[in-house]
């Protein structure tokens, strides 16, 4: 095993996949890149539209729910080097935001999930998308990864919905 979770559902009531389908995106999202040389610990909380608000408030300075929120692990290097496996950090994923998207764009919940997690995990692994180098560069490795899982091109699926 690459990675170990760590999940935590405070959204009962939604429609959110099983614990092992997190495990299994988290997998094939780290295969596609740099893997460290020790597994990692990814946390998943699943959060409702208050915490991811109140959440996107206090670290980002932006008033609103958001799909997904990655907060990466600030160890030292030599702390790292002692451990046996790697904090690599946290994602919070909004399950309203995230059905709410699925229906909007007419995605498939569970492949939307999955997305949302790839999406996470390489925001962990140091991609970003705040200039249109670095988004091509980050959607186009999430619809290579999301492809091996059977999954199509989640941009392309959300332009033709808007045609």
């Amino acid at each position: 095993m690459i990675a170990t979770l760590d999940f935590d559902n405070a959204c009962p009531q939604s429609a959110v996949p099983a614990p092992d389908e997190f495990q299994r995106w988290i997998e094939c999202a780290l295969r596609q890149t740099d893997l460290p040389a020790k597994p990692v610990n990814i946390g998943i909380r699943i959060v409702d539209e208050v915490e991811s608000a109140q959440l996107n408030r206090d670290y980002r300075g932006k008033d609103y729910a958001t799909n997904v929120l990655s907060f990466g692990s600030e160890l030292p290097e030599m702390v790292l080097r002692e451990l046996d496996e790697i904090p690599m950090g946290d994602l919070a994923i909004c399950a309203p935001v995230v059905e709410r998207e699925a229906a909007e764009q007419g995605k498939i919940l569970n492949t939307h999930w999955a997305h949302m997690v790839v999406h996470g995990v390489l925001h962990l692994n140091g991609f970003d998308h705040e200039h249109d180098d670095e988004a091509e560069r980050m959607e186009a490795l999430e619809t290579r990864i999301l492809a091996t899982l059977g999954i199509t091109d989640p941009y392309a699926e959300a332009s033709h919905a808007e045609q």
